[in-house]
């Protein structure tokens, strides 16, 4: 079983949520970028008018669209890896583990789901608005 503090994800939500942005980024630019080189390499074979470079091109531009489309789908393995963890893990780490998935799948409500996880550790942690930490 992995073993890990019981706030490291709430603690370092900065960067699981930073983590989270780099990985919406990447999943909208990237595809965005393979097929548009796809489509500008097969353009200039069309251009040259070779059959040879056309079919080429052709099959060059449907392995980028995969790739692009693998890469597409990367966020949706992250999160169904985390479902996976979180399905082993005991009760006490589930909703920590919950708090890096949200960070990592939905960068955009990682504060909320690190402020919630912050409450529910009670004692004298408390969040931290100004900052956004769980002190």
């Amino acid at each position: 079983m992995l073993l890990m503090d019981p706030s490291v994800c709430t603690d370092l939500a900065q960067v699981w949520q930073i983590l989270g942005w780099v990985l919406f980024v990447f999943k909208i630019a990237i595809p965005l970028i393979i097929i548009l080189f796809g489509a500008i390499d097969l353009g200039k074979a069309v251009v040259a008018s070779k059959d040879d470079e056309i079919k080429k091109s052709v099959k060059s531009l449907v392995m980028r669209a995969i790739a692009g489309i693998v890469i597409f789908f990367i966020p949706t393995l992250v999160g169904a890896i985390f479902s996976l963890v979180t399905e082993f893990t005991s009760s006490s780490y589930k909703n920590e583990y919950n708090v890096c998935k949200t960070c990592i799948t939905s960068p955009s409500g990682c504060y909320d789901a690190a402020k919630a996880r912050c409450n529910d550790l009670g004692g004298d942690r408390k969040w931290n608005d100004s900052d956004k930490t769980c002190n």
